[in-house]
């Protein structure tokens, strides 16, 4: 990684830092001792250090009073910290982070490029000792942020929840050897790029990673001012207004947008902009699976983090529940016992949406069982990915055909007291393991408000994805940690090609990316039923970094461009296109969605291959529409490296449809296949309800 380029991640916390441990002790039925550590806290007043651990507390447990009445010692002068008798669920909901984790040192780094002109604004818990070659600036911002969320957290950089660190880490973490989570995922942690520097700016606070327009503008603004290369937002929702990103992506900045956690339903997606990378989620080929053991001694396979250790000889009691629903937990005797929850697909409390979809944020259901001394929970899910870990409770995730052999065993037992034994999950890495797979969670297009962009543009790994978090890593799930996949590799394309603009990187992605996987299968997406995935679901494809390193061609976009269709589809009389459809940017895709006859588009392609080199157009054209491409073979030479081309679609019926996908290929005879998806709306009138 050419040391002149740097990565600025922006995350759910905008990637900060927190220190933080909890240990737990004692064995009450409903609370622990825990004691919190909350690192050094020097030259501040005592009596406002444990003011904010009352103000920490009080925002878990609702009130001052009962803060006041769970604190059992309160550490404020060598160190920062306090014992709480707190329950399992409350103690989870203290996040924190080490700013010592090993992704972040700055081992053989250089000096900070002289073109930086950021800073390391230090504040509580947060000095210049935390920035260093590697991580070249922070800032923070408070601005509209509501003081119950500011109470909670670090009045600096520092990371209160984890989730920064975490995509961090997957962005630009540097080398560490022999990481795993007790002994899964075990290798070599690194980010896409782990020579990268990174600068964080910190925006959004609290244990939900609450925030304000006015703060996310101003660390956007500044960031610009700063000189970072990369914008790295795993931030959902449509809070965030536009021109900012514009702008940004006018100076040279690539942006790069998580597409949001709201799948697998149509028309979910966030983030959809034609000047920005979004990045839904897939799986990768790695797998946990878990041996379940039936007191009649029948072996099933799950899906699990449970990594206990286990020595086969004690077993635990099954108990049938007809519904995971709190509300029936909260009325059932659980206590020692394994829950075997059947529902048929998601329980409710379970669906992942809006923000990051975590694997240490418990759901309500886990939390439920842990507070009614459950042992576990055997759950029926389909489909089997977003897996859950707590400290000795097993949490076990089955196929329905696997649920109705355990339903099936706890009424036929001959016993009063049906029993399982779970063993620790092991690992699965590689060609046993069909991958990738679009998740289930990942957003999934048309956009409602650019129907003519087809979004997300590309998928990456974003299900049990291991990164840093406190002294250790942990597996999260979501398309906040398929983004900063995507920055990575945005950075490293940006150091090897330092003239490419960011149209020009999202091009390299997009028409590289993978749409078979290593068998030639057709990659799939999960959902309720599984299906062959589209370009709603996942764009180009799935992610290839070596392939788009060397795309061939690129479709490249001069930022006014965005700037004439911004302004058409914001504000029509400061229109200056005669057409404003989106579909006709140069954009390394096509999505028509109100075709009623005839349509002709161009597109512009720029060699940056062989130089002498002649490409040749497969057309794959969606159902009920004829396409043609003019002309069908492209020449380039030294003189003449850039061609354009018209694409013309004609609707073959007159028939109210749905969108329907194809793809334009540009074939070299070599090694170079450019590849666009396009998806097409057949209308016959323009405003329609479907009720198909």
């Amino acid at each position: 990684m050419d040391s002149q380029h740097l990565l600025v991640s922006f995350l759910l916390l905008l990637f900060t830092f927190n220190s933080f441990q909890m240990i737990a002790y004692g064995s009450q039925p409903s609370a622990k001792l825990y004691i919190v550590y909350l690192g050094e806290r020097r030259h501040e007043d005592p009596n406002l250090v444990t003011a904010s651990h009352h103000d920490l507390l009080s925002s878990i447990l609702g009130s001052k009073e009962e803060a006041l009445s769970s604190i059992v010692y309160s550490y404020r002068h060598g160190f920062s910290g306090f014992a709480a008798m707190l329950t399992y669920s409350q103690a989870l909901q203290i996040g924190g982070i080490w700013p010592e984790s090993k992704s972040f040192n700055d081992y053989g780094y250089g000096p900070i490029p002289s073109r930086w002109k950021g800073t390391c604004q230090t504040g509580q818990n947060f000095t210049m000792n935390n920035c260093n070659r590697k991580i070249i600036g922070a800032r923070w911002y408070t601005g509209g942020i509501d003081a119950s969320n500011l109470n909670v957290d670090y009045k600096s950089p520092r990371d209160f929840n984890g989730h920064g660190t975490h995509t961090a880490s997957t962005a630009a973490g540097s080398f560490v050897s022999n990481t795993s989570f007790h002994g899964l995922g075990v290798g070599t942690a690194r980010g896409g790029a782990p020579h990268a520097r990174l600068a964080i700016y910190k925006a959004l606070w609290g244990r939900l990673g609450k925030g304000s327009d006015a703060s996310v503008l101003k660390a956007i603004d500044d960031a610009v001012h700063d000189g970072v290369d990369i914008l790295s937002l795993s931030l959902g929702g449509r809070f965030l207004p536009s021109f900012v990103t514009i702008h940004a992506v006018a100076k040279g900045i690539t942006v790069v947008f998580s597409a949001g956690n709201d799948g697998p339903l149509p028309q979910t997606i966030s983030n959809e902009l034609p000047w920005v990378i979004t990045v839904g989620a897939s799986t990768m080929d790695r797998s946990f699976p878990t041996i379940i053991t039936l007191g009649n001694n029948q072996k099933l396979v799950g899906q699990s983090l449970y990594y206990t250790s286990n020595d086969g000889s004690n077993s635990t009691e099954l108990i049938l529940i007809e519904s995971c629903s709190t509300v029936e937990l909260n009325t059932t005797d659980i206590a020692g016992k394994i829950a075997v929850c059947a529902d048929s697909l998601y329980a409710p409390g379970d669906i992942p949406s809006g923000a990051a979809v975590a694997v240490g944020s418990f759901s309500k259901i886990v939390i439920s069982l842990i507070e009614a001394q459950a042992e576990g929970v055997i759950f029926s899910r389909s489909p089997v990915s977003l897996l859950q870990v707590a400290e000795k409770f097993i949490y076990v995730l089955v196929d329905s055909d696997v649920m109705l052999q355990i339903v099936e065993y706890i009424g036929l037992s001959d016993t009063s007291s049906p029993t399982a034994l779970i063993s620790p999950a092991y690992n699965i890495v590689g060609s046993r393991v069909m991958s990738p797979r679009v998740a289930a969670f990942s957003s999934r297009g048309p956009s409602l408000d650019y129907p003519d962009l087809i979004k997300p543009d590309i998928t990456a790994p974003g299900v049990s994805i291991l990164a840093a978090k406190a002294d250790a890593y942990i597996f999260d799930s979501g398309t906040s940690m398929s983004c900063p996949h995507v920055s990575g590799v945005a950075a490293l394309l940006k150091a090897a090609h330092p003239e490419w603009s960011p149209a020009a990187i999202k091009s390299a992605l997009v028409t590289t990316a993978y749409t078979t996987n290593a068998y030639g299968f057709p990659i799939e997406a999960d959902g309720v039923p599984r299906k062959l995935a589209d370009p709603f679901d996942f764009g180009g494809g799935h992610i290839n970094p070596n392939r788009a390193l060397d795309p061939g061609l690129i479709y490249d976009i001069d930022p006014n461009d965005y700037f004439k269709f911004f302004n058409c589809t914001n504000d029509a009389s400061n229109c200056a296109l005669v057409d404003s459809h989106l579909y006709h940017l140069n954009l390394p895709s096509v999505s028509i969605s109100d075709l009623k006859s005839s349509v002709t588009i161009k597109r512009t392609v720029t060699n940056v291959g062989n130089t002498n080199t002649i490409y040749r157009a497969i057309v794959e054209s969606p159902p009920g529409v004829k396409i043609s491409v003019e002309p069908s073979v492209l020449k380039f030479n030294a003189f003449n490296k850039v061609q354009t081309f018209a694409l013309t679609f004609t609707s073959l019926h007159a028939v109210q449809g749905d969108f329907n996908f194809g793809s334009l290929t540009w074939c070299d005879g070599e090694k170079h296949l450019v590849r666009i998806p396009l998806a097409v709306r057949v209308t016959i009138q323009d405003y329609f309800s479907d009720t198909s």
